[in-house]
């Protein structure tokens, strides 16, 4: 009998029925989530319910408190560092998708060598490698060749590329792979399969079971997300988030996850979300899973503005990225915006992100931890 994943929790969630739970919530189950010690998936439903849009300042001091026990006053800073823009998938939203006609370029073992030397220049040593999902051309063999040389200059290093088996990722293990970024995009099927049109990517539950194959093969660090907006409900798309995260917390208890919060942001061939969140929502949608699950990593990209992001980070926020490229060489090498992936919104230099921080008298850090410390 073959070993449950979460895709089946998932056909237990009716995704009509959530929607109308969501919606259905009052003043009441808000109070009841707000004076949990420790809160359900329920009431975390509660929490980023259109009810609870009064106690966004309650929920925010209760969020900062968290942190501030969990984390202390310590910012983890990473950037991320792309190998390829090759991608054998067309999908609607994103920038290096198949069907649009951009350049493509995959780093050589020469060009690595300059980009992490550039990187480490800006002060870096936690990296996030990113491609786009090219099986044959940017798979195990290519991992294999460079992983060992980026592992040289960095102490930690994650990855953001496509789902992969268990024994792969296993063997990236013993390469050095620390954690790995894997977002489902949208938990509504139906929407799923309209955005993904060619590739392995259109294979829903393949992707859906993919933090179950990191849990397996021992993946230190596991990071789960929504593309909020891709679907009509993005509130139902991120309470899902939370259920996956509830059910792998149970099932892998030794690994550490992280939550990210990407919005659509503009790109080559780019579509208009679905549905729109504004900063308020996600200001609630961030305070409610620090409230769900304190000792979680939540992690703010450059895809949000630089305002946002110097007051949203001192309330709950522990990882932020800062400086990012997003299309292979744009480190050592001019920038090439007809290689990106999507458009930065803070595009400040890292020194000036960690200049913000210590102003909001928070610690900016740059190396995420020893191995030594967790092996």
């Amino acid at each position: 009998m073959s070993e449950k994943t979460f895709s089946d929790r998932w056909q237990q969630l009716d995704w009509d029925d959530l929607t109308l739970q969501l919606n259905s919530k009052t003043t009441r189950d808000v109070e009841r989530a707000l004076s949990a010690d420790t809160l359900t998936t329920t009431d975390f439903m509660a929490l980023i319910s259109p009810a609870a849009r009064p106690y966004l300042e309650v929920m925010a001091q209760k969020a900062q408190t968290l942190t501030r026990q969990r984390f202390g006053h310590v910012v983890g800073m990473y950037v991320p560092l792309y190998l390829s823009n090759l991608c054998a998938n067309d999908c609607t939203y994103c920038g290096f998708s198949m069907s649009n006609h951009i350049k493509r370029k995959t780093l050589t073992p020469a060009e690595i060598h300059s980009e992490c030397k550039a990187i480490k220049a800006l002060g870096f040593d936690s990296l996030l490698l990113v491609t786009g999902e090219h099986q044959r051309k940017v798979g195990m063999d290519y991992f294999r060749e460079t992983f060992p040389l980026i592992r040289d200059y960095f102490s930690t290093m994650m990855m953001e590329v496509q789902p992969m088996a268990t024994e792969e990722y296993a063997e990236l293990r013993t390469l050095g792979l620390d954690g790995v970024m894997v977002y489902q995009e949208t938990y509504h099927e139906s929407t799923y399969q309209r955005h993904h049109l060619k590739g392995k990517k259109q294979d829903f539950h393949w992707r859906l079971q993919t933090p179950d194959r990191l849990g397996q093969a021992g993946i230190s660090k596991i990071g789960l997300g929504a593309l909020i907006g891709l679907s009509g409900q993005w509130r139902t798309d991120c309470y899902m988030v939370a259920e996956h995260l509830h059910y792998l917390r149970q099932r892998y208890w030794k690994t550490r996850y992280s939550i990210s919060f990407p919005r659509l942001r503009p790109c080559a061939g780019g579509i208009e979300p679905e549905s729109l969140m504004n900063e308020t929502e996600l200001v609630q949608l961030i305070c409610a899973f620090r409230l769900f699950a304190p000792d979680i990593e939540l992690s703010l990209s450059t895809r949000e503005s630089p305002y946002f992001r110097d007051h949203m980070v001192p309330v709950a926020i522990n990882q932020v990225s800062a400086g990012s490229r997003t299309q292979p060489g744009g480190y050592a090498e001019e920038d090439d915006p007809e290689l990106e992936q999507f458009s930065p919104h803070d595009n400040r230099s890292p020194q000036q992100v960690a200049d913000a921080l210590l102003a909001a008298g928070l610690q900016p850090v740059w190396k995420d931890w020893d191995k030594y410390l967790g092996r």
